[in-house]
């Protein structure tokens, strides 16, 4: 079933509306029978209702998180938003995170529903804002831990730790060279920076030459560089048009795999 912009943006917006009305049962509600999550992008993926809603509960429920969204990008059935999050863990303990989100909807039983959430954000860069609130900090920390372990047990904690590990500084060098040379137009420097096969696309599906990309980047600047275990993605604008860029890299040697460039259509 297709669906138009408007379905796409709703179904979407319903996710941060029951994230700050603390009502479980309607954000689980929101994916489809076999939706996940991964959050963030590099930590293990909670698949179904179970485990999504053990995911709400080690994580969402128990704080406020409001959503400061910069735009939204529609491309297909994927909805990706720049945005930065407020998660205020205590009175003492509040961080701002910026990060990234990817929605992809599907048809569910009563319309559209959310197949896949990804959250590309800074696990490494959290924890250190974190630390920064001092000794407000450790209760939070030790009420966090438990609810890790009660909800999802050891292989739960040791799922969410590897969001820890990623491209790292190395691959944001390599990510944002790439992104200088796309903004330039430097079609030869973007090829010796790809992957041997690297795949490139539209959205997530829409396959792309590297010459098509070049030209939709050329004269672009970019911003907000996230690395997310082995995933980056980055805004750019040109000509006052928004897009984001989403980089999967692989684990070594460091090399682009994939690109899939997100610029709305309407």
């Amino acid at each position: 079933m297709a669906f138009t912009r408007d379905d796409l943006l709703a179904t979407v917006e319903l996710s941060p509306q029951a994230a700050g009305a603390h009502d479980r049962r309607r954000w689980v509600g929101l994916f489809a029978a076999g939706g996940q999550v991964e959050d963030p992008v590099g930590s293990r993926p909670h698949r179904g209702p179970a485990q999504i809603q053990r995911f709400y509960d080690t994580f969402i429920g128990p704080r406020d998180i409001t959503f400061h969204r910069d735009v939204d990008i529609v491309v297909g059935s994927t909805v990706v938003r720049d945005l930065e999050l407020e998660v205020v863990m205590s009175p003492s303990v509040a961080m701002r995170i910026p990060a990234y989100l990817r929605y992809a909807v599907t048809s569910g039983p009563s319309g559209p529903a959310i197949d896949q959430l990804q959250a590309y954000w800074e696990l490494p860069t959290m924890i250190g804002q974190f630390a920064r609130a001092g000794l407000g900090a450790v209760p939070v920390g030790l009420r966090l831990a438990g609810a890790l372990l009660r909800n999802q047990g050891p292989g739960g904690a040791v799922g969410f730790a590897k969001g820890m590990a990623g491209a790292g500084r190395a691959g944001k060098q390599l990510v944002s060279g790439l992104l200088d040379n796309l903004c330039a137009g430097d079609t030869v420097a973007v090829q010796r920076l790809l992957g041997v096969g690297a795949e490139i696309s539209t959205g997530d599906d829409d396959p792309l030459d590297m010459s098509g990309l070049v030209e939709r980047t050329s004269g672009a600047s970019w911003r907000k560089l996230i690395a997310s275990g082995y995933h980056l993605a980055a805004g750019l604008e040109r000509d006052g048009r928004r897009a984001v860029l989403i980089a999967d890299l692989s684990r070594g040697p460091l090399a682009v795999t994939r690109l899939r460039y997100f610029a709305d259509q309407s």
